[in-house]
């Protein structure tokens, strides 16, 4: 059974070492997909001094800062902050965004090119290692359902910082002013559209549809935890 202390939820000591080598997967797989995007040019996709402009690379960055300091907090105290919970929960759902986009979305139109190592440790191995530790964490602790609702921050604040690029024309590859085909305001489709090809509809009922999307996998990650919980508890 998990016993709980003022600094957050205390984890066994075999959790605590599942949980450290999953941060330690999620840190060293972001950091070396972010380092080769980077160092691959321009011309390839989100590669250059541009990766940093695509919420791939952000929400890994972002993803990675929260299982380093994680790690280092709970390598210190063996327990999990509530607040923090909270916060792996944003991520986990932010970095779930990536990978199923990449995926679903993306791959199926980049082809071969799209599995290349960088591509699939910032869109494969960093979020199944980073969600498999916020559900083998979150076991141990409890999260308000409310909380699902910040999972929409990250992704809203940058559909509006890609609005804002396209606005101004900033370059998120060569001579293309969007970072995904879903958020190319000057589509056929543009804002309330559709259209028979992509992007099949326009960047508003794309971000509905995402922000929908988020929500159902912030419950059911919630509802993970909580099922998990009620094992963990009956120990």
């Amino acid at each position: 059974m998990n016993s709980k202390q003022s600094s957050g939820y205390l984890l066994p000591a075999r959790v605590k070492a599942v949980s450290l080598i999953l941060k330690c997967a999620v840190v060293l797989s972001a950091a070396v997909g972010v380092v080769m995007s980077a160092a691959a040019g321009r011309r390839a996709f989100m590669g250059g001094s541009r990766v940093f402009m695509y919420f791939t690379i952000q929400s890994n960055i972002a993803v990675a800062l929260l299982s380093l300091i994680g790690g280092v907090l709970l390598a210190k105290s063996g327990a999990v902050g509530r607040r923090w919970l909270v916060l792996q929960l944003i991520g986990a759902v932010s970095i779930t965004l990536t990978g199923t986009v990449f995926c679903l979305v993306l791959a199926p139109v980049l082809g071969k090119a799209a599995w290349s190592l960088p591509n699939v440790l910032t869109h494969v191995v960093v979020p199944l290692a980073a969600v498999a530790d916020f559900l083998l964490v979150g076991a141990y602790g409890r999260v308000p359902k409310k909380s699902v609702f910040l999972t929409l921050l990250p992704p809203l604040a940058y559909a509006v910082y890609a609005g804002i690029g396209y606005a101004a024309g900033w370059e998120f590859s060569e001579g293309v002013h969007y970072p995904y085909f879903f958020l190319n305001w000057g589509s056929p489709a543009g804002a309330f559209g559709f259209t028979e090809g992509l992007p099949y509809m326009g960047c508003v009922w794309w971000i509905i549809a995402i922000f929908f999307f988020l929500l159902l996998v912030g419950f059911f990650y919630l509802f993970l935890i909580d099922r998990l919980g009620k094992r963990v508890r009956a120990q």
